[in-house]
């Protein structure tokens, strides 16, 4: 028997909106739904007419507030940008005091502080939740990361823990099993208040970023095991099953196994070989990279990532350089055991550093933002339905748990005594690419990143030099303390130093 009122409401029925509103309906809440075509709203209703909570389509958004009970808690999963402000514009008449709007799309955080404040100032509640894990995460268990007011995060928690993805309390790996109708039993969940206005979609952003590095790693493995052994796919293939029996054990490199053992249904070639070298792009791996930049924070891992998508892009002009630009001749000769685990070695290292960027970066943000972001959680929410989801992600959490201020991941014992492992490895595997031509830009940068954290000086001084002689900009100096600025008179080098 259908409750009077619904216990949540959401509106958008595209896949992510369908599967996000089944999750909800099969852990036993009654959601109502609307979309602004009503044929499909009562296609999805028809569906499915006996999840454990119940859906109820509605045809008006006049109907669809009603139907939900007072706060109301309601979901938008529609476009990012326009789109969703359109939703908000149309539902803030209807709402009444202390209603919640939680947008679960890919928001730039920026909007969402707007949106926050906007609503606050009418005595209405916004939460902007990060919705990790694709159709997939949706609809059996993904990872959220809620922001916004904290009463609000209590009143959509109940909710939010129950369809979340769930991992083992002592392995934090993710528990298996979700079906139709039958969610996961016990497990933490993987979601937990992030904190106010923007904080939920700029921690998803980053994940995004993150996300970009790790996918465009793995690709650089396999281009290494291409270009410098020639192995097929298949065998390709049965490599990445091994890593992911071992500390690369991830959603990532689990389905890269899968994708190189897939032969093209149509021509019976492997999958991979028949699908074309270009990559698209949604913006969020961009946004990370240009916050980063207007921040000051190195993340020089994802913002290689998003320029090696960029670069793929322009199919014609690298096939017609192709023609007229000549790398090295030089092909590796040693053995194939050594270099794959050199590349594994150097993939792992590679990750260690771009994940270090990506806390790095949320470090300065809550200072940016005035936030407060606990890490250790943020890394155990990603340990299950997110894309990212890793058991290298425990490693962080145990980090965080010894030095929840710890400054940057690198400086933890467990990831310093694995690069320093680790590194000989990861050296050969860049110098080699670079050697014989095979473009590593992920794997490259990270290798600088991490050479340039650990150097105590760096070429800076000369830049600081220059600075001054071209721009008058000043400099500082090693036997003075820092915060005092000097000119020096450039055209008369003789000239006494003077103090600015």
């Amino acid at each position: 028997m259908p409750k009077a009122r619904s216990d949540i409401g959401l509106i958008g029925l595209a896949v992510m909106g369908q599967n996000l509103a089944l999750n909800i309906a099969d852990h036993g809440f009654q959601i109502s739904v609307y979309n602004r075509t009503t044929e499909k709203t009562d296609k999805f209703v028809s569906d499915n007419p006996s999840t454990p909570g119940g859906v109820v389509g509605t045809k008006t958004l006049e109907e669809f507030v009603t139907s939900i009970a007072k706060p109301r808690k309601i979901v938008i999963l529609v476009q990012a940008g326009k789109a969703t402000d359109a939703v908000i514009d149309g539902l803030v008449p209807l709402l009444e005091a202390g209603d919640i709007v939680i947008d679960g799309g890919n928001a730039l955080w920026t909007d969402t502080i707007r949106r926050e404040k906007a609503l606050r100032e009418k005595n209405l509640r916004f939460v902007g939740s990060g919705v990790s894990g694709g159709e997939e995460g949706a609809r059996f268990g993904p990872s959220l990361m809620p922001g916004g007011d904290p009463a609000s995060w209590q009143e959509l928690k109940p909710i939010w823990e129950a369809i979340a993805a769930k991992v083992d309390a002592k392995t934090g790996k993710p528990i298996p099993g979700a079906a139709p109708g039958k969610p996961v039993v016990g497990g933490v969940p993987c979601t937990t208040y992030i904190g106010a206005n923007g904080a939920g979609h700029y921690v998803k952003m980053v994940h995004n970023g993150i996300e970009y590095g790790d996918m465009q790693m793995i690709c650089e493995a396999y281009a290494l095991m291409k270009g410098l052994l020639g192995l097929k796919p298949a065998e390709m293939g049965a490599i990445f099953t091994e890593w992911n029996a071992g500390i690369l054990d991830s959603f990532l490199i689990e389905i890269t196994a899968d994708i190189l053992k897939q032969k093209d249904p149509s021509s019976k070639k492997p999958f991979v070989d028949v699908v074309l070298d270009t990559a698209g792009q949604k913006g969020t791996g961009k946004w990370t990279s240009t916050n980063a930049l207007d921040m000051g924070v190195p993340a020089p891992t994802v913002a290689e990532a998003v320029f090696a998508r960029c670069i793929s892009a322009i199919k014609d002009e690298r096939v017609a350089a192709a023609k007229i630009l000549k790398g090295p001749s030089k092909k590796y000769r040693g053995s194939r055991k050594a270099l794959l685990a050199a590349i594994h070695d150097a993939l792992y290292c590679s990750k260690i550093c771009s994940y270090a960027q990506g806390f790095q970066l949320m470090r300065t943000a809550q200072t940016e933002f005035s936030w407060t972001l606990n890490f250790g959680e943020i890394a155990q929410i990603w340990r299950g339905g997110c894309i990212i989801r890793a058991a290298f992600l425990q490693k962080i959490t145990e980090a965080y748990a010894r030095d929840p201020k710890l400054a940057n991941l690198l400086l933890d014992p467990y990831f310093n005594k694995t690069v320093k492992k680790a590194q000989e490895n990861w050296r050969k595997v860049v110098s080699l690419a670079a050697e014989c031509g095979v473009p590593a830009p992920t794997f490259s940068s990270a290798l600088c990143y991490y050479d340039s954290y650990r150097s105590a000086r760096l070429p800076a001084n000369l830049l600081q030099a220059q600075r001054d002689y071209f721009g008058a900009h000043t400099y500082e100096r090693i036997d003075k303390p820092r915060g005092k600025f000097f000119h020096l008179d450039w055209p008369k080098a003789n000239r006494p130093q003077l103090e600015v």
